[in-house]
């Protein structure tokens, strides 16, 4: 696949090795606030947008959601090296976008002026710009539009819809927090409870506990992100992740923990919330970012100033 049209490559960045580190996109949207400017791209089309751009391209671009998982993501880059400078498995952020070149110079100087740490930039003028995703390695992809997040989905990679909102930055280290079914897991056990309820779902589950559930759409990244953590002692670790499900502990958590315990996935804290609402173990986790399938669980996340992504 041929490179976007326009790839910067941030200089002030010690590039990473694509072959060995955990590459994250995000698009400008879900790194910055945007919304204004997205408005008037909708209303008045590219060429009003790329004029407001070029004129404000000296004053920064507010925080968007995704940007304290970015600089978490950095803070463990950096005890990553501290403990081993030679270290390759290293989080690699690119931006992919859908501005023009033209317009780029704002985000370009915002992210300067933040101090995140992106390799790249690549601004693709195409529709869809998920096609450059494989090309580069990317295993977990960002975005605050839908059908990007659809069609990276569908392409194989993790991807996960932003909503934007006020985000304060939580202190370090990265905390990353999943859902079970339909994202870490696959929705088998879901498909089973819409079709036969939940006695139905209780009685499929017991006969295959000592069966793995099949892999979500956040596996492959939550495994690359196990294997970081793996890295450090459990007290030292720069990363901390956690698995927050509706199932119920004790019909249905053992089958999930064997799953885990059969992948060599570590994760450090599990809830099994048994249908309760996911806002107050989150406000108390206080996640960097919060993965789930559900619109009321993003939702009530949202209420208690978690940033949140959508899996659909």
């Amino acid at each position: 696949m041929a490179e976007p049209e326009s790839t910067v490559i941030n200089t002030n960045v010690k590039q990473k090795d694509p072959s060995t580190a955990l590459i994250i996109a995000v698009t400008t949207r879900a790194i910055f606030n945007l919304e204004e400017e997205h408005k008037l791209y909708l209303e008045k089309g590219k060429e009003a947008y790329t004029r407001h751009q070029q004129a404000n391209q000296d004053k920064l671009l507010p925080p968007g959601t995704a940007f304290p998982f970015i600089q978490a993501v950095q803070y463990v880059n950096k005890k990553i090296l501290e403990s081993n400078p030679a270290e390759r498995d290293l989080f690699d952020i690119l931006v992919l976008s859908n501005n023009s070149p033209e317009s780029s110079t704002r985000i370009i100087n915002s992210a300067k002026h933040y101090g995140l740490e992106i390799s790249k930039f690549c601004f693709v003028s195409d529709e869809d710009s998920t096609q450059y995703l494989k090309s580069h390695g990317v295993k977990l992809f960002l975005s605050a539009d839908r059908t990007d997040v659809c069609n990276a989905l569908r392409r194989g990679v993790s991807a996960a819809l932003v909503f934007q909102q006020e985000v304060q930055a939580p202190s370090t280290p990265l905390r990353v927090v999943f859902d079970g079914d339909a994202v870490l897991f696959s929705d088998e056990t879901d498909q089973i409870f819409q079709e036969q309820g939940l006695e139905g779902a209780l009685q499929y589950e017991r006969a295959m506990e000592a069966i793995p559930i099949g892999e979500g759409p956040l596996k492959a990244f939550a495994m690359h992100l196990g294997k970081m953590r793996k890295k450090f002692g459990q007290e030292k670790s720069p990363i901390r992740t956690y698995l927050v499900t509706a199932r119920s502990g004790r019909d249905m958590g053992i089958r999930a923990i064997k799953t885990l315990r059969e992948w060599g996935l570590p994760i450090d804290e599990a809830f099994f919330m048994d249908g309760a609402p996911k806002g107050p173990i989150l406000a108390q986790i206080q996640p960097h970012i919060f993965f789930d399938d559900g619109l009321h669980n993003i939702q009530g996340a949202q209420n208690v100033g978690v940033p949140s992504a959508w899996v659909p």
